[in-house]
């Protein structure tokens, strides 16, 4: 979410106008995140996020705005894509494919407990329950042809070490692809990037409660298992180690598994689908860091933090059984 393409007051009230919300009053570029260009627009009307698209096309859009569209229906709370008299929810601004959310109340929990791990877990699986039968099918495009495309890529730029240990990731996540107990775990639409920073939580310290997911613009078609290992690499550990708390790991997988209860496949396989949240990020890292783009707020992430997470999932696989 950093500023790719600079939006003046005269293109956002133009969109604004469009859908009928009144006049723009505030409109502020964010700085966070690194794939699309995000304005915060306050109209009278409400409190809005305006989001342009650099990477993703006309084409690829309408899986991930209409997939929102099908959650909030469902009582999922995310945010709800605005359309224009003709029922258009994707929009065109300074050239770009572009579209307006409402945005959601609370703030972010960086420092989460176990009370938020429990929320996230339970609302995960509420969320791949109501993505069962949305229609669109797009598959997870960071998902392993990803990976193998990109990998080659990156390794000139690190060393030995880390050059054998992503080698060897790839190569074990395109083995265990290929097992008959990863082609059998439950798919559907994923959010597939649940970082800390795309929950909101609001309410009094301690007692918060989860007010919705977001940034949904990785989302695609993969096995549920993927969204909650990527959940737990990120929610549940202590970020200068990537090493695992298993309170906070236990009461998130708990929780979904009291909503969605998980397979004897799920089960077994969520240590080796732990390795592939942790190679997905790394991977993404890695290109993001070495093979830039330019923005005015661009802050790409380290990716040595995502190497550190592989590590440990390696060294520690953890099995989460149902006590």
């Amino acid at each position: 979410m950093a500023v790719f393409t600079e939006v003046s007051l005269a293109d956002a009230q133009a969109l604004v106008d469009r859908l009928g919300l009144g006049p723009v009053t505030a409109l502020r570029g964010i700085a966070s995140g690194i794939e699309n260009t995000n304005y915060f627009v306050t109209t009278e009307r409400g409190e809005w996020v305006l989001t342009l698209f650099e990477r993703l096309t006309h084409e690829q859009l309408p899986f991930y705005l209409h997939l929102m569209k099908h959650l909030a229906g469902r009582g999922i709370p995310v945010p709800d894509p605005q359309a224009d008299a003709s029922g258009e929810i994707l929009h065109t601004v300074c050239g770009k494919p572009a579209a307006l959310v409402d945005k959601l109340s609370g703030g972010h929990q960086l420092a989460p407990s176990v009370w938020h791990c429990r929320q996230v877990g339970q609302m995960l699986a509420r969320m791949h329950l109501a993505g069962r039968d949305y229609p669109r099918h797009q598959p997870n495009l960071r998902g392993l042809s990803w990976w193998i495309e990109t990998v080659p890529v990156v390794v000139p730029h690190m060393d030995e070490s880390a050059r054998r240990l992503i080698e060897d990731e790839l190569a074990f996540q395109r083995h265990l692809a290929e097992t008959a107990g990863y082609q059998a775990l439950p798919r559907g639409p994923v959010h597939a990037d649940l970082f800390r920073d795309n929950v909101m939580f609001d309410g009094l310290p301690g007692h918060e409660k989860l007010t919705g997911f977001f940034d949904f613009y990785f989302a695609g078609v993969d096995t549920w298992l993927f969204d909650l290992a990527v959940c737990l690499n990120d929610w549940c550990i202590d970020l200068p180690t990537g090493r695992l708390d298993e309170d906070r790991a236990s009461a998130m997988v708990a929780a979904y598994d009291a909503e969605c209860p998980l397979s004897a496949d799920e089960l077994r396989l969520l240590p080796a689908m732990m390795r592939a949240g942790a190679l997905r990020f790394w991977t993404s890292r890695l290109w993001d860091f070495h093979l830039p783009r330019e923005a005015s707020m661009l802050k790409p992430h380290d990716p040595t933090h995502f190497e550190r997470v592989l590590r440990e999932r390696v060294a520690n696989p953890w099995h989460w059984m149902r006590g």
